[in-house]
């Protein structure tokens, strides 16, 4: 249940509210109760929050997701995935054990973080659940994040949490066991004689456990696999996966009742929209480049480090001496979020206009290059400040490119040819590469594509923060604003 908090809601909506509707005329819910770390996400929450925190725990879920599918798409090993989202988890939906020194004095603090992990499952479940291709993208990354946290339980809280779930297995007899003991021990690799005999199995649908049919790491018999204990996650995830995929069916069918609120449709929609490329606030440490001050002069040097949108732009400036207005609006501010100054920024657009004369060019190009910076018009938050540099979201899905237009992102606005042609003459040449990028825009991963190029052009550097970290925060987190892109490439 939300309670009534508009704080980031259209005020022209926060007036009007019929109480007749049936989500107003709920009864208030007791607050659920989290005794184990682990979720299996069968019991919607009832309790209430703030609009505010519906939409902020969504979004801070949905960090984590985008970057674990990102490393998916990377190609990074579960100990590379485990390395690079355990630092995200602690910082955007962190869950302490029961037994952990920072929780155990903390009960309420413990609630929070699990309310706030079962919420933002459901919210992003209602988020996702309009497609099948969401539907299945969010099943599979759930079921990711779900198996790295089991694994990194502790071992008595998660034996805990396994007892409490009653699932559907059927434990094999002993008798059944030792007719089968042969089988057993030759269909489980590692699995001593001792371990076979002793040990618990059970035995579930194959289906249900793909993973270990697939590894061969179970016996099968008519239809049934069975499965020893020590591949309990094995049956745990496949339990999970069951729940979430059948909660997705029930959410998309509920979908359509949500559309007379106002309220929530908006921030749903929008956090669909954003599991296509993660939106991105830049931030101070990514405002600018490190080293010396950036000039009109400097420019040219720097576009090594830009990404493929911006050399686009720029190579399109230094062809044509012109670029219409909304390249020019995306390549002013990606200019004013690297450092550059208003005037070097005035100097900059007028050598690069060099067929029209310096009347024209003060007519016709300079109040726009000032109002970007926010030195003229605009209202009264943004004079002085200007626009911020667009992000990737915002590049892929506003004012996409016409005829004889060059803004936009080349990886979701050029065809696969043009785009390999314009990767060709920035250098980018290898074939694997270029077939990775190419498999990435079919899928409409745009932003990996971009990954992607820039992991190529640093592979060295990359190469050298795994064998000594001697590059810092580097790959931190998927890359998903120009301005990052290029301050984590000069870094």
């Amino acid at each position: 249940m939300i309670r009534r908090d508009y704080n980031r809601i259209d005020p022209k909506r926060r007036s009007t509210l019929d109480h007749k509707k049936k989500q107003f005329s709920a009864p208030t819910y007791k607050q659920q109760e989290y005794p184990h770390r682990l979720n299996l996400y069968e019991i919607p929450p009832t309790a209430e929050i703030t609009l505010e925190q519906f939409e902020q725990w969504a979004i801070d879920r949905l960090r984590i997701l985008a970057e674990l599918e990102a490393c998916s798409f990377r190609n990074k090993t579960p100990a590379e995935t485990a390395a690079h989202i355990t630092p995200l988890l602690q910082k955007w939906i962190p869950l302490h054990s029961n037994s952990s020194s920072s929780a155990g004095a903390q009960d309420e603090s413990l609630k929070l973080e699990r309310q706030k992990d079962h919420y933002s499952h459901f919210i992003l479940r209602l988020a996702f659940s309009s497609t099948e291709d969401l539907r299945r993208r969010f099943a599979r990354i759930e079921g990711s994040l779900f198996k790295l946290r089991f694994q990194n339980d502790d071992a008595r809280e998660r034996q805990a949490f396994v007892e409490s779930l009653q699932l559907d297995w059927e434990v094999v007899s002993e008798e059944e066991k030792r007719t089968l003991a042969v089988d057993l021990q030759n269909a489980t690799p590692g699995l001593r004689k001792q371990e076979v005999e002793e040990g618990g199995w059970f035995k579930v649908d194959f289906e249900t456990v793909p993973e270990l049919v697939e590894s061969r790491r179970v016996f099968l018999k008519r239809g049934k696999a069975y499965v020893p204990v020590r591949e309990q996650m094995s049956m745990v995830l496949a339990g999970f996966n069951e729940r979430v995929d059948k909660g997705l069916e029930l959410a998309a069918r509920a979908l359509p009742r949500l559309d007379e609120d106002d309220r929530l449709t908006p921030i749903l929609n929008h956090l669909s929209r954003n599991f296509a490329t993660p939106d991105s606030t830049l931030s101070d440490s990514d405002s600018a480049l490190p080293g010396a001050p950036i000039n009109a002069a400097s420019i040219d040097h720097l576009t090594q480090h830009f990404p493929l949108c911006m050399r686009n732009l720029h190579m399109t400036l230094r062809k044509n001496s012109h670029l219409k207005h909304f390249g020019r609006l995306q390549y002013t501010l990606f200019l004013k979020g690297i450092g550059l100054t208003l005037e070097d920024c005035l100097i900059f657009w007028r050598q690069a206009f060099k067929l029209i004369t310096d009347d024209t060019f003060n007519k016709e190009y300079r109040y726009n290059v000032r109002h970007a910076y926010g030195e003229v018009g605009g209202d009264a938050t943004r004079r002085g400040r200007g626009y911020s540099p667009f992000s990737c979201q915002k590049i892929l899905t506003e004012h996409p490119p016409g005829s004889g237009e060059s803004h936009g992102c080349p990886y979701r606005h050029f065809s696969v040819d043009s785009l390999t042609t314009l990767l060709q003459t920035t250098g980018v040449n290898d074939r694997d590469v270029l077939r990775g990028v190419k498999e990435d825009v079919e899928k409409k991963r745009y932003h990996i594509a971009c990954n992607r190029i820039f992991d190529w052009a640093h592979k060295g550097d990359i190469k050298r923060v795994k064998e000594d970290g001697s590059w810092g925060a580097a790959e931190l987190d998927t890359i998903v604003h120009p301005n990052t892109y290029v301050s984590v490439s000069e870094s």
